[in-house]
């Protein structure tokens, strides 16, 4: 709380303005009046009345002018007790009683830190996203009004264990970095999350759509393009080429090529070449990122 004193002082003095400010604007007000009567009876000047007019106006002018003065000073007096624009935790104080604190409404002149308050729950947590994600992110959510969920992951950990809702995506992207600045509010009632920490985060940029997915040593590159070993149903080893997208927990992603019920060669690939017969069986593979185990067909030499 800062010393009141002094800017009650300052009330009072700009309230008395105020008060002398009306009496003047309420004696103009009925030596008007007279004039204009003596005026209507010949016995006055169209001269007077129009000086009468004008002490009027200066002293309506006046008092409007002890209001602002008014509610300056009430406006100083009520800010001498600080209140808390948030709830969160108040850090280190920087000043103590007795101390003489500054202050600028416009910010002309430097101000005196009194101390730091951050708001812990529910907890911002601010990243970029580049301009082609950005571009994806349009595209996959165009018309959906429904808030996007994000995936949190802390910095000692590799699971994305928490989650939060995008609240905010800037208006422009940063001609430097070719990214644009976004926005999560995240849930924080275990207060985990500490202001200024760092973490992971995982959004959504398009919809969820089926895809397939193979283990990436099972792609095989070829020149230009990429084409993997499959197994036709009498054990026959023949490549195909496939279109591959992006790279998910030790997975690849296959946009076009393969259909769900092909069988693809996953291991042992030196060895089993086109042409080549083998048997196959099912071995289980795993997704890494979100620990999804899955079934995929894979091929084995036979001897």
């Amino acid at each position: 709380m800062i010393d009141p004193e002094p800017y009650q002082i300052r009330m009072s003095q700009a309230q008395a303005q105020l008060e002398a400010a009306k009496a003047r604007l309420d004696l103009a007000t009925r030596q008007l009046v007279r004039a204009q009567t003596l005026k209507s009876t010949d016995a006055g000047s169209t001269e007077n009345v129009e000086q009468r007019v004008a002490e009027k106006l200066s002293a309506q002018a006046a008092v409007d002018g002890a209001q602002a003065q008014v509610h300056d000073a009430r406006f100083d007096l009520e800010h001498t007790r600080i209140a808390a624009p948030l709830s969160g935790r108040i850090g280190n104080h920087q000043v103590s009683v007795g101390n003489l604190v500054a202050g600028s409404r416009g910010a002309t002149s430097p101000t005196t830190l009194l101390t730091t308050i951050v708001s812990l729950d529910p907890i911002y947590l601010d990243f970029d996203m580049s301009e082609a994600d950005y571009n994806t992110y349009l595209s996959g959510h165009e018309g959906n009004g429904a808030p996007q969920t994000v995936g949190i992951s802390l910095a000692n950990s590799t699971e994305f264990t928490s989650e939060g809702r995008l609240d905010f995506i800037d208006n422009a992207l940063d001609r430097s970095s070719g990214t644009i600045h976004a926005r999560a509010v995240v849930a924080n009632p275990t207060l985990q999350l500490t202001p200024g920490g760092f973490a992971r985060v995982r959004l959504s940029v398009a919809k969820a759509a089926a895809v397939l997915l193979v283990p990436d040593a099972a792609v095989l590159p070829d020149q230009s393009s990429h084409f993997v070993l499959t197994v036709a149903q009498d054990g026959t080893v023949a490549p195909k080429q496939v279109e591959i997208g992006d790279l998910r927990g030790g997975l690849r992603v296959i946009r076009s090529g393969l259909a769900p019920t092909d069988r693809v060669v996953v291991d042992s690939i030196p060895l089993a070449h086109p042409g080549a017969k083998v048997a196959a069986h099912e071995t289980p593979i795993r997704y890494v990122e979100d620990n999804i185990t899955g079934v995929q067909r894979v091929a084995e030499n036979r001897p």
